[in-house]
């Protein structure tokens, strides 16, 4: 009988102990973000930026027990508003936003807030917005100004077009970036502009209907490296190897073009990495109630044939 009641007796110090460690388990899993939900929105996943962002995102989320839910609206504002109303219905516990368009999901987001949802807006400032907590992008008005530094620096002069995406805030301040700069060098004229919502397959046609109007052009800015990916294809179909191209982002891809004769002749090196390690924390932080940077701006840097590292090629910075 003693053996019986010490045995079961050691089965309940055991059974408290297991209940007791779960519960531990549960409270540190809620602590430090185990079994939460977050949504994230991307202007477009068509790319490869945003993919690497979204990668890294993942990773850190799930390192942490918790799960992202990705939703992708194709550069269509009211589909973004409506994929932030689906997370608000889903109560996820926080939402990552790439906005196609600041104005239209503005209300959408207000919603959030009112929900206690915090929001992490990545890549692209709002113009105006009291609904978000923390916006992390790149220094993207600098990134223009690095695009007329470098063209005085290695050019006599020549008439430039731009290729914009002016529907976004970091697009806009890209140009903004260099037309600002550019009027310290009045040897380089902008001759046209286009619009190709940062898309390779909209640049190319953009492109060649440019080179028919203005077919003097010598220089082409591009708002970023998928879109610049797409002027290349449109002046080798024109035989125009003389006209050189700038972008932003650092792809592989367009590095890839400076490492041989082509059009490309420097891009505007951005951070993903960096961009997703901070989005996650500050998120965290968020969700800790601990203090929160409401802006973080990542600094740029040109990347040319001068200093381009072969060996890392097929890396993002």
């Amino acid at each position: 009988m003693k053996s019986k009641r010490d045995l079961f007796l050691w089965g309940m110090i055991a059974l408290m102990f297991f209940a007791s460690a779960f519960i531990y388990d549960l409270h540190t899993m809620k602590s430090y973000g185990g079994n939460r939900i977050f949504g994230v929105s991307y202007m477009t996943m068509n790319n490869p930026f945003y993919t690497v962002i979204q990668n890294e995102l993942v990773k850190v989320v799930e390192s942490r027990g918790d799960r992202l839910v990705l939703r992708d609206p194709m550069l269509d504002p009211d589909k973004q508003s409506e994929q932030i109303e689906e997370f608000i219905k889903m109560k996820v516990d926080g939402i990552f936003i790439n906005p196609v368009d600041s104005i239209t999901i503005e209300e959408s987001l207000q919603e959030a807030k009112d929900a206690g949802i915090p929001v992490i807006v990545i890549d692209c400032p709002m113009d105006t917005s009291k609904s978000t907590t923390s916006s992390i992008y790149s220094d993207n008005f600098e990134a223009g100004v690095l695009w007329a530094k470098d063209l005085a620096s290695k050019f006599e002069g020549g008439n430039v077009a731009l290729i914009k995406h002016s529907e976004v805030r970091s697009g806009r301040d890209r140009i903004e970036g260099f037309l600002y700069e550019i009027t310290n060098y009045p040897q380089f004229k902008v001759v046209n502009e286009a619009e190709c919502f940062g898309q390779t397959e909209l640049a190319m046609p953009a492109v060649l209907s440019m080179m028919e109007e203005t077919p003097d052009i010598d220089f082409i800015m591009y708002l970023n490296d998928p879109s610049a990916m797409g002027a290349n294809a449109a002046l080798q179909y024109l035989n125009r190897d003389d006209i050189r191209v700038y972008g932003v982002d650092g792809t592989p891809d367009f590095k890839e073009q400076l490492t041989r004769s082509s059009s490309a002749e420097a891009t505007v090196m951005q951070m993903p990495y960096d961009m997703a390690k901070i989005a996650s924390e500050q998120m965290y932080r968020a969700l800790q109630k601990d203090k929160v940077e409401p802006v973080t701006v990542i600094p740029v840097k040109l990347l040319d044939r001068s200093n381009l590292d072969v060996k890392a090629l097929r890396e993002w910075q």
